[in-house]
């Protein structure tokens, strides 16, 4: 068994929830933040027979998309106005880890 935790872009999680249901996968959910931007994000949390895990990361990956972002660099120019930078957000990060135990009770 595995424990996959993903961690998805608040524009997709919705999506992914659906997606995983659909595809037989069952999730915990939890509401996290990233430190980039403290923009909202989905955390996943899924155990899966080690044959599913890339059936797993492929659903999230389909329903998971790269966003650009204008954002203020925080660099300001003479007249104190801020220089924007554009920046990629969203997406999923995915961690897979081994799982000593699992039971449901």
């Amino acid at each position: 068994m595995k424990l996959v935790f993903a961690i998805v872009g608040g524009d997709d999680s919705q999506a992914v929830a659906k997606a995983l249901a659909k595809n037989g996968f069952f999730a915990t959910k939890l509401a996290s933040t990233g430190s980039f931007l403290s923009a909202g994000n989905t955390t996943f949390l899924m155990c899966v027979e080690d044959e599913r895990v890339r059936a797993v990361i492929d659903v999230i990956r389909e329903k998971s998309h790269r966003r650009k972002r204008t954002v203020p660099s925080g660099v300001s120019f003479a007249a104190g106005a801020e220089f924007p930078v554009e920046v990629e957000t969203g997406g999923a990060t995915i961690f897979v880890t081994d799982v000593e135990h699992f039971e449901k009770v």
